[in-house]
């Protein structure tokens, strides 16, 4: 026992992490010269666990005991590697705040340390809390109504418990940067100040601010990323936002923790962030950390007032860095010169007062040289200008009627001097909305026709063309047909970014195939690809005018638009007639009890024909991540029609209050390529309603949303 080390308390796991022990072929053994275990006594209550000792262990580093025959702790006192200890050494501090003892060779000594200077604005005070309930995140983090978030400790339990989590999981929360930053919606400045608080007293030296509070959430991949210098690079970071939800007092808001990939938490973080929600008894604040100016560029360095610590807050420029990004992506110089030139083009970008207006004008306005009047809605506000930030047929409606084009999609054709190019983003700049002159794009064939078209993009040509292509499992079939021409491989997914964030992280993270460059998208109109871990509008929007100008170089030539871009796509391909209708804010009890009928029914339905479709599958969708072998299930309801034609249900986690139940519709034609999507796809919407007994359910005749 006096050799080897037995571990039952703080004294014997100091004392192991000191010099006084050496391994010996992976075993704790006494240092040479070392004939008896130093006698080791630390306050009971001070360092009664693990977590406590951690605490007081300034960089992680115990003090050197091997010269140390006897030490006695009275009160909580912080070592460092930098404290020598020598013979029999007490120590007390009566103070009710922990004190550094500071560095210097101690023998054969009493210190007394209750009036000696503390952390000052780094002391951490621990508030007492407990579990609430309904923090469990989902595909895109926490969302609630603000109201909620603002009560209490809703959002201090929430961040404590993601801290507690990733530094369970192995984050260097110590010597790495923690990022934060939000759409600017109402409630992200206060929030902001709250968790720079509890990230400092849970051991983060470093923060990285969004200037403003704003970044998108593609913007805080890149940052994540690619920021440095490597020696201050990010272990992860909290976005403020509830994406396309609307903002404000009486609205929504969300927070999600992305990790040092850039990507959002997996589920084994969220999980263990779920759980300690349910335990949590303790949230760690400094809470006399002053508060930071995040309108001013700058650094903050707070000093502990025994000088044996610091804290570093910069706030930081986030658009920038994302623009750099993308520049190395695409030809900025091959856009302006071979479209933006021309005379018969002109574009308009609504960024729906949400987070993307600020990168929107540096790109459109300061790099690409277009008019202010380019920009639309674009000054970020706390509530979206009392809009609803989702670009969409319904929503987006100052950018649909300045194109022309009626919330069905359809043209307005008396409408004249129409923009050649129209595009809008979402509260958060992750999602993105495409239109033509009088066209709009649906974002499955957005999809489909940048994959088609991916070599003009050098970030893809440049690597030698896409490998893979992946799409959520309610994303239209479009792609599969393009990765079937192209021989690419496909991947069909669960909704939620993640998925596609373990296909592009295969072999970096898993030494496993390697599938980039890959391009990704969903039908709630999000594309993407292995540039960040993110969905990026502006990725999107930039993959567009890549493309236009591809066909549009020679400008003696008529100009090719959106539509006739398209068009030529489904002679080609064939198109999928495709349409989503969104039912939102219905009852979530009445919405999961039809989703579980229609679930026992699946192997009753399987083989019926309804409405003139035969039924040759209904399932519930389930997905084997090719990755991590993960096993999502309950991804959605499937009809698969023996035609090809399909219907889905899914019930959406991502609303603030109630549940939004959405309904995919699909019917490929390779030749009839001129119909209105609601011509094609009618018969499906009453078959579905037969299946599904909706209006019974939810009382709802017509959805909210049809896109």
């Amino acid at each position: 026992r006096t050799r080897f080390a037995p571990v039952k308390k703080c004294n014997d796991l100091l004392l192991l992490r000191s010099d006084a022990y050496v391994l010996e072929k992976s075993v704790p053994v006494l240092a040479p010269g070392i004939h008896s275990a130093p006698q080791i006594s630390l306050d009971s209550k001070k360092y009664k666990l693990v977590q406590q000792l951690e605490a007081n262990l300034v960089g992680g580093t115990a003090p050197s005991l091997k010269q140390c025959t006897k030490l006695k702790v009275s009160g909580e006192v912080r070592f460092s590697a930098k404290n020598i200890l020598i013979g029999e050494i007490t120590i007390k501090n009566e103070s009710s705040e922990p004190k550094t003892l500071p560095p210097g060779i101690y023998e054969n000594t009493t210190i007394d340390l209750t009036a000696a200077p503390g952390l000052g604005a780094l002391k951490v005070t621990n508030v007492k809390t407990a579990p609430i309930d309904g923090q469990k995140p989902g595909t895109s983090g926490l969302r609630k109504k603000t109201k909620v978030f603002v009560e209490g400790l809703y959002l201090h339990n929430f961040v404590q418990a993601t801290l507690s989590a990733v530094k369970a999981a192995g984050s260097d929360l110590e010597n790495e940067t923690l990022v934060i930053g939000g759409d600017g919606r109402y409630y992200n400045d206060k929030a902001i100040q709250i968790i720079v608080k509890i990230a400092i007293a849970n051991g983060v030296k470093r923060v990285w601010v969004a200037k403003d509070g704003i970044c998108s959430t593609p913007a805080m991949s890149a940052v994540v990323r690619e920021r440095g210098p490597q020696w201050q690079k990010a272990f992860g970071a909290f976005i403020l936002s509830a994406s396309h939800n609307p903002g404000g007092p009486d609205e929504d808001f969300g927070i999600k923790y992305n990790c040092e990939n850039g990507g959002p938490a997996p589920e084994k973080i969220t999980n263990a962030i779920y759980a300690n929600t349910t335990t949590i008894t303790t949230v760690k604040m400094c809470q006399d950390f002053p508060e930071i100016d995040i309108t001013k560029l700058g650094e903050t360095r707070v000093q502990a007032k025994d000088d044996s610590q610091v804290a570093i807050v910069q706030v930081i420029d986030c658009v920038t860095p994302h623009l750099d990004l993308l520049a190395t992506v695409f030809d900025f110089d091959f856009i302006k010169s071979a479209l933006l030139s021309r005379p018969d083009f002109s574009m308009v970008f609504d960024a729906m007062h949400g987070v993307t207006g600020p990168y929107a004008r540096a790109l459109f306005v300061d790099i690409f040289g277009l008019p202010e009047s380019t920009l639309m809605n674009a000054i970020p506000l706390p509530d979206f200008g009392g809009h609803h930030a989702d670009p969409n047929l319904t929503y987006a409606v100052d950018l649909t009627a300045k194109c022309g084009i009626t919330k069905t999609g359809r043209a307005i054709e008396s409408l004249t001097n129409t923009p050649s190019f129209g595009a809008a983003s979402d509260g958060d700049g992750d999602r993105n909305m495409i239109l033509g002159s009088k066209f709009f794009v649906t974002p499955s064939d957005s999809l489909a026709v940048l994959a088609a078209n991916a070599d003009a993009i050098p970030f893809f040509k440049n690597q030698g063309g896409i490998k893979a292509v992946a799409r959520s499992m309610p994303t239209s079939g479009a792609v599969d047909l393009v990765a079937k021409k192209l021989n690419l491989a496909l991947f069909e997914t669960p909704t939620g970014w993640k998925f596609f964030g373990n296909l592009m992280d295969s072999k970096a993270l898993f030494n496993g195939t390697d599938y980039t460059p890959l391009l990704c998208g969903e039908e709630s109109f999000g594309t993407g690809s292995d540039h960040v871990r993110e969905k990026d509008g502006l990725f999107a929007v930039l993959a567009w005018l890549t493309i236009l100008a591809h066909f549009n170089q020679d400008a003696s030539k008529p100009f090719v638009t959106v539509q006739n871009i398209v068009e030529e796509h489904w002679a080609r391909y064939g198109r999928n007639y495709y349409c989503r209708y969104d039912y939102e804010g219905v009852d979530k009890a009445k919405a999961t009890e039809m989703m579980a009928a229609m679930t026992s029914a699946s192997a009753t339905n399987t083989g019926k024909t309804i409405g003139g479709f035969t039924i040759a599958t209904a399932d519930v969708f389930g997905y084997t991540d090719p990755v991590d072998g993960s096993v999502s299930k309950n991804q959605g309801i499937r009809f698969l029609m023996a035609d090809g034609s399909r219907i889905v249900f899914r019930l959406s986690g991502t609303a603030g209050s109630g549940a939004t139940v959405r309904l995919y519709l699909e019917k490929y034609d390779p030749k009839i390529l001129d119909k209105h999507v609601s011509e094609v796809v009618g018969p499906l919407v009453d078959v579905a309603m037969q299946l599904s007994k909706l209006p019974e359910y939810t009382g709802r005749n017509e959805p909210t949303v049809i896109t």
